[in-house]
């Protein structure tokens, strides 16, 4: 929200908020210095000594926003965690074929408090030898007396001084410094693995999938990985395959490669949003008529008609146990964004693409029903405000057009990604569906029809006011340059 109204009005306080919160997260015990990812909290007010179980769902969240905030700022440190989150997915969340793991626990039995990640001052020693152990202990400060209560010589790494200040001290040249310190980290990383590993919890549960889906696909937008890109569509296609019902709707995850627990609203808005981001990609038809679909399950088994609003459960499920025989409605982000507010978002961009006013109409319905709330809930409010921005404001899309060989395309594609800009989204399309008009309703209705003569191009529409189509990178980022589109 915070990155998005910096967009908006450019105001620094907003970026500056964002920054500074994501440098101290990255520097701080709370992310896994040596394998990547986020522990779950810290439980220290300075950020160093974490719950060390890592979520797949705070890893999504913080994976988007951090390649957001290196997009924005092209700060290379952003990049560099973003790129050790997608590290930690891969090497410890992933199954073999598709689809993501719940979770990484944080010990190996009651007597361990996080052990395995943490370090003390002779293991460091006995992985490392003269100058690349001094350089990882004043760089992560490992002493012989550290963080854990149960361990008092167990320390958690942290970044606590930069690389000139431990070059000053160690009277060596801030490139060697560096160079020890990369030495050290794979060594540190070979000598961890060797150690027993937390438990992973292998449950593939689909709102979380939806949510890593659509923050690898931002990973491929931003950094250009082709690699989590086809990550994210076959874990995409295995959900749809496996657990989507055309008529309930989405399953909550997958057991031994079979649907388990039916009819709850996170799993449909978040794989909605995925397949929306899918589609947007790939420009394959069968994501948005699967987006579309979904929605209207959605509609049908959770909107509520006398109030609006989803509920957190269908209307029509009948086997109810526990909490689930009391429905809600989702408005807080805790701990993960609100289905309501993600609810309103997805529907907000199937009545643009699709030019359904009735799902508008729901999205302002949702939006008015928790209006008074937003205020109360503050920082726990922010994909509710997120929805609203997005809500009263004319979406900026981009549309490319051009073979997906053709390094002409490619450039385009890169200049649209690339180019920090509010409300801004991509769509990228083969010449023949563009042609054929094979295309959702709202963008035949919006998109003029393009003299394609075998030169790739890009169109830019703010609302339904749309620019001359352009044929270079540098004219398309002149274009999306905010003067060009207030």
């Amino acid at each position: 929200l915070l990155l998005e109204v910096y967009l908006e009005t450019r105001q620094d306080w907003a970026l500056n908020m964002v920054t500074s919160t994501l440098e101290h997260m990255g520097r701080g015990g709370v992310y896994d210095q040596i394998g990547g990812g986020f522990h779950r909290y810290s439980v220290d007010e300075r950020w160093i000594v974490p719950h060390f179980e890592k979520m797949s769902y705070d890893n999504a969240g913080l994976l988007g926003n951090y390649l957001r905030a290196f997009q924005i700022t092209g700060n290379k440190f952003f990049r560099q965690i973003a790129e050790g989150i997608l590290s930690f997915l891969e090497n410890v969340l992933s199954h073999p074929e598709a689809g993501f793991y719940a979770s990484q626990d944080a010990d190996i039995n009651l007597d361990d408090d996080g052990d395995y990640f943490t370090w003390t001052l002779d293991e460091l020693n006995a992985a490392l030898h003269g100058p690349e152990a001094s350089v990882a202990a004043l760089y992560y400060h490992v002493a012989a007396q550290g963080e854990m209560h149960h361990n008092p010589a167990k320390n958690v790494l942290f970044i606590d001084q930069p690389l000139g200040a431990i070059a000053a001290r160690l009277k060596l040249d801030e490139e060697k410094v560096s160079e020890l310190l990369a030495s050290a980290q794979r060594k540190m990383a070979d000598a961890r693995v060797r150690r027993q590993t937390p438990f992973i919890d292998k449950s593939i549960y689909t709102s979380w999938n939806g949510m890593l889906i659509s923050a690898l696909l931002e990973a491929y937008r931003v950094l250009g990985i082709r690699g989590e890109r086809d990550r994210a569509l076959a874990t995409l296609d295995l959900l749809m395959a496996k657990a989507y019902d055309p008529e309930k709707g989405m399953y909550h995850t997958l057991v031994d490669g079979s649907p388990r627990i039916e009819g709850l609203l996170e799993d449909q808005v978040f794989i909605i949003a995925a397949l929306l981001d899918a589609y947007e990609i790939t420009g394959a038809r069968t994501y948005f008529e699967w987006a579309l679909e979904l929605m209207e399950i959605t509609v049908r088994r959770f909107w509520d008609k006398k109030e609006g609003g989803f509920f957190d459960t269908a209307q029509d499920l009948a086997d109810r146990h526990g909490s689930l025989t009391t429905q809600r409605k989702p408005f807080q982000d805790s701990p993960t964004p609100a289905p309501n507010a993600v609810a309103a978002l997805v529907l907000d961009r199937l009545d643009v693409l699709a030019d359904r006013e009735d799902f508008g109409e729901k999205a302002e319905a949702t939006l008015t029903l928790f209006a008074s709330k937003g205020g109360q809930y503050g920082l726990f409010a922010a994909t509710y405000g997120l929805a609203l921005l997005h809500h009263l404001r004319a979406p900026v899309d981009v549309v490319v057009v051009g073979g997906a060989d053709d390094e002409r395309t490619a450039n385009l594609l890169r200049a649209a990604f690339d180019t920090p800009r509010a409300g801004k989204r991509v769509f990228a399309f083969a010449p023949d569906v563009v042609k054929a008009r094979n295309l959702p309703a709202g963008l035949v209705a919006t998109l003029p029809a393009l003299p394609f003569d075998g030169v790739p191009v890009a169109l830019v529409c703010k609302g339904s006011a749309c620019h001359p189509p352009v044929q270079t990178a540098e004219a398309l980022r002149e274009l999306l340059a905010p003067a060009k589109l207030a």
